[in-house]
């Protein structure tokens, strides 16, 4: 533009610009990006999870639970925080409390346990109220006793059957009655006493057809092989 402008004024012509279109204009307007004097929204922080609880929720189990050596124990006497607190059932069955010393939890349920310690504490205590509560549990086995290539436990996993409990073990010895194995059960009874049930199970029987005579195992059975 500047050289034919030039070009003009040496020449003595004359140079006529031609408007600029308004919808030019717009657009050039449009193309420029608009400043604004509102400063940025301040960025927030992202929410974060509130912090995980490190108490130990209790161990879900019914209110006929048999308690088992490596199981855990919540013990509450109403006020009274020195008689309380989490203890763990010894391998030998026993637990160690303030005022009583060492007695045995393994083989009462929750209930039974607390009646008991309420009992005992009756001469300490005026009026002691109980509770324990289940906070953790052993890891579920069963055991297997007898003519089996490896006696002692094994892991119970979900829809583990006598079949595959003694197979896991090695299987049976050459010495094996293999028709008249039993289940050994601990349950409580209509009286409230922990009682062992003998479920009898015939292995050649489910070797051959299958058959585990309705047999489901639990946690702390034992398969006992003679």
């Amino acid at each position: 533009m500047m050289n034919l402008r030039l070009i003009c004024l040496l020449s003595g012509c004359s140079l006529a610009l031609a408007p600029v279109p308004a919808a030019a204009r717009s657009q050039s307007t449009a193309a420029q990006p608009v400043l604004s004097a509102r400063p940025a929204p301040a960025t927030e922080p992202p929410a974060t999870a509130p912090p995980a609880d490190a108490s130990k929720p209790p161990a879900t189990v019914g209110d006929n639970y048999v308690l088992e050596p490596e199981d855990t124990i919540q013990i509450n006497v109403w006020k009274e925080p020195a008689l309380s607190g989490t203890v763990p059932i010894r391998p030998d069955g026993k637990i160690s409390l303030a005022l009583l010393g060492d007695l045995r939890a393994s083989g009462f349920t929750p209930m039974m346990l607390s009646n008991d310690i309420t009992i005992r504490l009756k001469r300490y205590v005026t009026d002691p109220r109980v509770t324990v509560t289940v906070m953790s549990v052993h890891v579920d086995k069963v055991f297997l006793l007898g003519e089996v290539t490896h006696v002692g436990s094994i892991p119970l996993t979900a829809g583990l059957t006598p079949l595959q409990a003694i197979s896991a073990a090695g299987g049976l010895t050459l010495y094996a009655n293999a028709k008249h194995i039993y289940i050994l059960r601990k349950e409580v009874g209509p009286d409230k006493r922990v009682v062992e049930r003998r479920i009898p199970f015939n292995y050649k029987k489910a070797l051959k057809s299958g058959d585990e005579q309705g047999v489901s195992l639990i946690a702390g059975d034992t398969i006992v092989v003679p």
